[in-house]
């Protein structure tokens, strides 16, 4: 054992190559924002402040995809397109949420988690499907596994369908989701409870 601890210490750090030395006067050219992501932003910032008066937080339920969608919703979320600065927030737990945004299609053991967030969240709700199989179930539409699309399980308000969709494709469907909510709402959003001991659909 000392023998190979020896030899990785003698041999070095083998995993990481030395950074790009750019040359002197040179400096990399900044990445110019889309121009689509920021018009987009600063009307989803408008009706935000409008209808909220603070931020539109969201909480994202993964039930069961395969993480494009996850993805590009964090892509939004990264220093480049910045959607905080457009007052939408991710948090943690529903109870603190406006609207549910599922990806995947639902898979038959994710039913129960999935109603038990939506129950968790205060009404008025949203309820956002994101992507081809969170809206139709996509390629695992015909599975025993899953559900077919969220509605399925819940009342979707609103379907952002892609496979992945785009940043901005995610930013235009948040502005409709936030439109929807300045308009009359209906109930809360219909769903079975997961604990009123009937049998799932």
């Amino acid at each position: 054992m000392w023998d190979i601890l020896r030899r990785s210490l003698q041999r070095g750090v083998r995993t990481a190559r030395p950074a790009l030395v750019l040359p002197a006067g040179v400096t990399p050219v900044p990445r110019e924002p889309d121009a689509e992501i920021e018009v987009l932003g600063q009307a989803l910032r408008v009706e935000v402040q409008r209808l909220f008066r603070r931020s539109l937080r969201l909480r994202h339920v993964d039930a069961g995809s395969c993480n494009a969608c996850e993805s590009e919703l964090q892509a939004l979320m990264n220093p480049f397109y910045d959607l905080q600065r457009f007052g939408i927030d991710v948090v943690a737990s529903p109870r603190h949420a406006d609207a549910l945004v599922v990806t995947g299609p639902p898979a038959r053991h994710m039913e129960e988690p999935l109603l038990l967030a939506a129950e968790a969240t205060p009404a008025p709700r949203l309820v956002i499907a994101l992507g081809d199989c969170a809206c139709t179930g996509g390629f695992c539409a015909g599975s025993f596994a899953t559900r077919g699309g969220v509605h399925e399980v819940l009342d979707v308000d609103l379907r952002i369908p892609g496979c992945p969709p785009r940043p901005n494709e995610i930013l235009r469907g948040l502005l409709g989701a936030v439109g929807r909510l300045a308009g009359p709402r209906r109930a809360p959003a219909g769903f079975r409870s997961a604990t009123d001991g009937r049998r799932p659909r």
